[in-house]
């Protein structure tokens, strides 16, 4: 269990990878019974059960549910509300492409639909091939070198529509 509390993966527990179903929702048991009587938990609940399944499919949520004794209904509300969660399964891979005010001036809508050509997916798919997951943000924090996106943790700047190939093919290597 510690290993998971004190992960190192950046999108999705790559620690748990090759555990079984079993075994995931025993490391969520432990999750739940260290942080269940905590005010305030299910979000770290959650997040946790996320790194460890790479999503929250309707089982886990239910586990989750019944383990807390809450409602279905709560549960799915906080995942429902927040962003971050995910009910699908994920890329690899996660491509957000910044859509606040200073990058969507300078290009950042044609910056979204030639990734939405590329890789022949909406907002909020993931690629056949799992490799990537597109969303949108509302400010990564490069105004001054906008238009931006970031992929898991880094973050590219002054980005055009002709460079996308080229950036999206270094994590095909």
């Amino acid at each position: 269990m510690e290993k998971v509390k004190d992960c190192c993966c950046n999108e999705g527990c790559k620690c748990t990878q090759d555990l079984s179903e079993a075994q995931k929702i025993s490391i969520i048991d432990d999750f739940i019974n260290d942080y269940k009587s905590k005010e305030g938990s299910l979000i770290q609940i959650l997040h946790a059960a996320q790194s460890i399944f790479g999503y929250l499919p309707i089982e886990v949520q239910i586990h989750i549910a019944k383990s807390l004794n809450k409602p279905l209904s709560e549960i799915s509300g906080v995942v429902s509300f927040y962003s971050f969660f995910t009910t699908a399964p994920r890329g690899e891979y996660t491509i957000r492409v910044c859509m606040g005010t200073a990058c969507y001036v300078r290009g950042g809508k044609k910056i979204l639909d030639r990734i939405k050509d590329i890789l022949e997916i909406e907002v909020g798919q993931t690629t056949a091939d799992n490799k990537f997951t597109l969303e949108l943000m509302r400010c990564i924090g490069a105004c001054g070198l906008a238009p931006a996106i970031s992929i898991n943790d880094k973050v590219y700047k002054q980005v055009n529509p002709e460079r996308l190939n080229e950036i999206l093919t270094k994590y095909y290597e």
